[in-house]
């Protein structure tokens, strides 16, 4: 007889929470995603789909979805965080009353916290207790691709060996590749500062400056993005890898990435208003 799989409960259903939600779920893992969006949700829940974030693309029978964010996390030996960075501390403060003792928290989140410019492990921390397993999920992947079930490798960096490994081995399947390191803070200084990169080389392919000066730009901006890992206390190994070079490669290069269309729109002339939009 197999062995139960652990109940997970993912926080977000926007584009990237519903493709992790559905990669847990094909992997067999009792899997509830919670979203703010009463329509959204029952879409989910009842026609297994996502209309607004993945239109076309059909979710796993077994993804449950609710709006109710303790029921959710009450019963979760694992709870994954995907929501915005700007939402990431009002998020965890909603669920840490509702935590059972024993579960860990993971994110998907890229980028700092808003005003303060911490670190997302930093206010995780601050706010669940030395006594809560964190991680972090970062890594090349476009939604859009995970939620077709196109072959995708990410990073899960713990200061928890086990939980790391419990995290990877939930995502881990034939088409998901998820990869372990204890590097938290360069991981998620690389998942932020390629942003930063692909607005630039949206830019400069935007003015028609050629593939010279994308490769040099990429190649010259890892540089930067390494020196300032070390400095801060991170890891060269760790932007050497998915959570440095290969999410920035993608970003870079990739059109389904927001900022390099924010890029490629300033470059063609367009005000910043006009391009955010």
């Amino acid at each position: 007889m197999s062995e139960a799989k652990l109940p997970i409960a993912v926080l977000g259903a926007g584009s990237w929470g519903t493709a992790l939600a559905a990669v847990l779920a094909r992997h067999g893992y009792p899997t509830v995603l919670w979203g703010r969006d009463a329509a959204q949700v029952e879409a989910i829940d009842q026609r297994h789909q996502n209309p607004r974030y993945l239109p076309g693309i059909a979710l796993p029978e077994a993804l449950r979805a609710t709006t109710d964010l303790a029921a959710a996390v009450a019963s979760a030996d694992l709870v994954l965080v995907v929501t915005p960075s700007h939402a990431f501390n009002q998020t965890l403060k909603a669920l840490a009353p509702h935590l059972r003792a024993g579960a860990g928290v993971a994110w998907a989140t890229k980028g700092f916290e808003p005003g303060s410019g911490r670190f997302l492990h930093e206010v995780a921390g601050e706010i669940l207790g030395p006594g809560v397993p964190l991680a972090v999920v970062t890594g090349p992947s476009f939604a859009r691709e995970v939620a077709q079930g196109l072959p995708t490798a990410v990073t899960v960096h713990s200061d928890d060996e086990e939980f790391a490994f419990l995290v990877a081995e939930a995502l881990h399947g034939p088409t998901f590749r998820a990869y372990t390191g204890s590097d938290m803070l360069g991981a998620e200084l690389g998942g932020a500062m390629k942003n930063v990169l692909a607005v630039a080389t949206g830019i400069a392919d935007g003015m028609n400056l050629g593939l010279n000066a994308r490769a040099g730009l990429i190649t010259r901006g890892l540089n930067e993005m390494l020196r300032l890992n070390v400095t801060l206390g991170g890891r060269s190994e760790t932007l050497m890898g998915l959570a440095g070079l290969g999410d920035l490669v993608l970003t870079c290069t990739g059109d389904l990435s927001r900022n390099r269309r924010l890029g490629l729109a300033l470059g063609r002339g367009q005000s910043i208003s006009e391009a955010v939009a």
